[in-house]
């Protein structure tokens, strides 16, 4: 809810870095983002852990909030990612990616687990383009 009121407060007045108004979906920052999503997505499907791992914030801060878990910090993350045998059966629909500026960005999405009569959904806040890894702070 803070988040949503922050980003009406941004759109509204717009924030400024270095005299100029923030871009909401830069094309160049949204394909940077759209491609790392992508590649989440896939280490997902595959359960490539290093590329999880990589992907994933190594802060005590980092969380995520599973289907049948809540995780919090990096070690608990990447400890359960090492204990998953197999990759996520999935189809990603409606996925919303968004961009504020070059520094931040959200995606949301729902998905369609097989053998689940009832689709999921994932938001992802703190996305970094142009840095080595990308945060996913899952809710």
């Amino acid at each position: 809810m803070l988040l949503c009121q922050i980003i009406r407060c941004m759109l509204k007045f717009g924030i400024f870095k270095n005299g100029l108004k923030m871009q909401i979906n830069s094309p160049l920052v949204l394909a940077e983002i759209k491609a790392e999503f992508a590649r989440y997505e896939s280490a997902v499907l595959q359960n490539d852990v290093a590329v999880l791992d990589e992907l994933f914030w190594n802060n005590p801060l980092t969380l995520r909030y599973g289907v049948a878990e809540n995780l919090y910090g990096y070690e608990a993350i990447k400890e359960f990612r090492a204990s998953r045998s197999q990759g996520v059966d999935r189809i990603c629909m409606n996925t919303i990616i968004t961009t504020y500026g070059e520094d931040f960005a959200t995606a949301n999405t729902e998905f369609q687990s097989a053998g689940r009569p009832t689709p999921g959904r994932q938001f992802k806040r703190g996305l970094e383009p142009k840095k080595a890894g990308v945060l996913f702070l899952r809710m």
